[in-house]
């Protein structure tokens, strides 16, 4: 007898994902990037297929990025870096403006998950939304601040891709 196949949430295979890691200083090969490996790694763990990692300084070079991928209508971008306090980190005021919904409880899981290792991770002032279909998430720039939000995105991921493309089940 033929069971049918149980309703699983969050399959990405075949989903693609961007990544923009916004620093300065990594842009400029002044060093090296630590926290665009480790996001590519982890989305091509999870079945997704990431296109290369955009390195750019801060600013308006990420907004360029943002809508650069934007245009190839990945299921997600995750940024690394630019959240912070600094006069140049305007990574948040580059993402907003392409968020056509805010989803401030991803926000608020990140830093709450990061003020449990440090209280600087209440400094981080990313968004998370949907522009389209297009799940954008902000993620502060250090490699433990980049593990402790895809560690709050895990459980959740496939199945916020689900929502917004409409395939969700509900």
């Amino acid at each position: 007898m033929n069971m049918p196949e149980p309703h699983r949430h969050g399959d990405a295979t075949g989903r693609k994902a961007g990544v923009v890691i916004a620093s300065t200083r990594a842009a400029a090969g002044i060093y090296e990037d630590l926290t665009g490996p480790v996001i590519i790694d982890w989305l091509t763990e999870h079945g997704f297929e990431p296109f290369p990692a955009m390195v750019v300084p801060d600013g308006a070079p990420v907004g360029a990025a943002l809508r650069a991928l934007l245009s190839q209508q990945p299921a997600v971008i995750i940024t690394s870096g630019g959240t912070g306090l600094s006069p140049t980190d305007a990574t948040p005021e580059q993402t907003l403006p392409l968020l056509d919904r805010e989803i401030p409880g991803i926000m608020e899981g990140i830093r709450s998950a990061g003020a449990t290792k440090t209280p600087m991770a209440m400094l981080s002032r990313g968004h998370a939304g949907a522009a389209g279909q297009t799940f954008i998430v902000n993620l502060p720039g250090s490699p433990k601040g980049v593990m402790d939000g895809l560690g709050v995105l895990d459980p959740i991921l496939g199945h916020l891709c689900d929502q917004l493309e409409g395939s969700h089940g509900h």
